[in-house]
This record gives structure tokens, C-alpha cells and sequence, in this order.
């Protein structure tokens, strides 16, 4: 199997961390256990590196690596309160 069939067989979640100051980080992920302890340990994102500990507050359901990153551009463009709220349709709360 190629690299690309490896891709679009595996499903991706949006995800959204709340930091140690209060900020909230969305991303994506097809792993998001093993993303959420990259997090946790300062290997993933910049942004999190140093605001640390970080809450995994959000999942979305399971979608296509396309959709995913639709959602996850759509989020990071809303404005703090209405984050959480816009994955009502697609999430599973923590």
C-alpha cells in the first residue's frame, strides 16, 4: 500500500487543548492520544511547548484528512468563545 492509500484509510479528529494560561490550541490529528502525549511532553506544537500543562478539552468525530482540515482552518478563525461551541456538530467532549 502506498503512501497516499495509507492516508486516506486512516480518519482524522480536530482536536482542542486548553493551555496552563488559558488559551485554547485546535490542531488535528489521526492518533490523538499519541498527539496529546507529544503535547503534554513539549514534542509537538511550539505553541504548547511553553504553556504547559495543556487540557484536552474537545474532539471531533472520526472524518476524512480533507474535512479535518477544513474544520481545523474554520476554528482557529473564530474568536475564543465560540470555538468550543462551533464543534457542537462534529464533537465528543472530554
Amino acid at each position: 500500500m502506498n503512501i497516499k492509500a495509507k492516508q486516506k484509510s486512516k480518519v482524522w479528529v480536530v482536536y482542542i487543548l486548553r493551555c496552563s494560561d488559558d488559551s485554547l490550541y485546535t490542531g488535528m490529528t489521526n492518533n490523538v492520544e499519541k498527539r496529546f502525549a507529544a503535547h503534554t511532553q513539549g514534542k509537538a506544537a511550539k505553541y504548547t511547548r511553553s504553556r504547559r500543562p495543556v487540557k484536552l478539552m474537545a474532539t471531533s468525530v472520526k472524518m476524512e484528512r480533507s474535512d479535518a482540515m477544513r474544520l481545523e482552518i474554520k476554528i482557529k478563525k473564530l474568536r475564543r468563545a465560540k470555538k468550543i461551541s462551533a464543534l457542537k456538530k462534529y464533537v465528543t467532549r472530554r
